[in-house]
């Protein structure tokens, strides 16, 4: 069975919670895990509030495999609405079975249909090699490396990747 996206919200939160609080699956991200269960609900009402907009600044997608919130995956609008930075993360029972490239792929068409985005861009840790293969699936390509990440989860500075794909 494919994998369906559907608007990231409250209802999600048990699967959800299970993969953004893992200090393993969160170790290379800018923004998890979550610090408490308060923090991640505020995260999950603020994304279903800007879904329900007209215009959304950003998409958050729950990442369902036979209905169960295996992981989620992001755009967000940049560069004045002229790219979206695409975001995954896929619970780690779930890796290796290709459903971040799957699901991302999902949302590029998304955007694609529902905004007319043409330009993608995604960043991640020079370490994650996972996500690196990922946003090479999607015809990503490495546009620059350079220093100053700074991973929640890590008091070191990091090299972050940037990756731009043009439709």
């Amino acid at each position: 069975m494919p994998l369906a996206l559907e608007p990231l919200g409250l209802k999600h939160s048990a699967g959800y919670r299970r993969f953004s609080f893992d200090p393993e699956n969160t170790r290379l991200m800018l923004f998890l895990p979550h610090e408490d269960d308060a923090e991640m609900t505020r995260f999950l009402q603020a994304a279903e509030a800007e879904y329900a907009k007209e215009y959304p600044e950003y998409y958050e997608m729950a990442v369902l495999l036979d209905g169960e919130c295996i992981g989620s995956v992001s755009a967000y609008s940049e560069e004045n609405g002229t790219a979206w930075e695409l975001g995954w993360i896929i619970g780690k029972e779930h890796w290796g079975h290709g459903y971040a490239a799957e699901a991302a792929l999902q949302l590029i068409e998304f955007c694609r249909l529902r905004r007319g985005a043409a330009r993608f861009i995604a960043h991640c840790d020079s370490e994650n090699a996972a996500s690196r293969r990922v946003m090479e699936k999607l015809g990503m390509k490495l546009v620059s490396e350079y220093p100053g990440r700074k991973n929640r989860s890590s008091d070191e500075e990091r090299r972050e990747c940037l990756y731009e794909l043009t439709l």
